[in-house]
């Protein structure tokens, strides 16, 4: 880890929980969908997981410390999203099951 990307490392390591799977359980209310398969809603996780490399290629300056940034959040964020596809994100799968159980 590079100890001047620890704030990024934080905010990955929560990103599900805090942003994506909330928003994610939201989308699903909204929509009216209150049994999605477990894949759906890993899927959909995933996709509001991608939005902060959205935030970072929109909003950081345009320097060479940015394509740094970047390609480092790039690996953090594609190891995240494995670990949600293969089922091995605890705070995902107990939102889903909350959602599904109880929506």
């Amino acid at each position: 880890m590079k100890s001047e990307y620890f704030e990024i490392d934080r905010v990955i390591e929560d990103l599900s929980r805090n942003y994506a799977a909330p928003c994610t359980t939201t989308w699903f209310k909204v929509s009216d969908n209150k049994r999605p398969s477990v894949e759906e809603y890993r899927k959909k996780v995933v996709e509001f997981m991608k939005h902060f490399e959205h935030t970072l290629s929109n909003y950081y300056p345009e320097n060479a410390q940015k394509g740094q940034l970047t390609d480092y959040v790039k690996r953090d964020l594609q190891k995240a999203i494995y670990s949600i596809n293969i089922g091995n994100d605890k705070e995902v799968e107990r939102r889903y099951k909350y959602y599904v159980d109880y929506a």
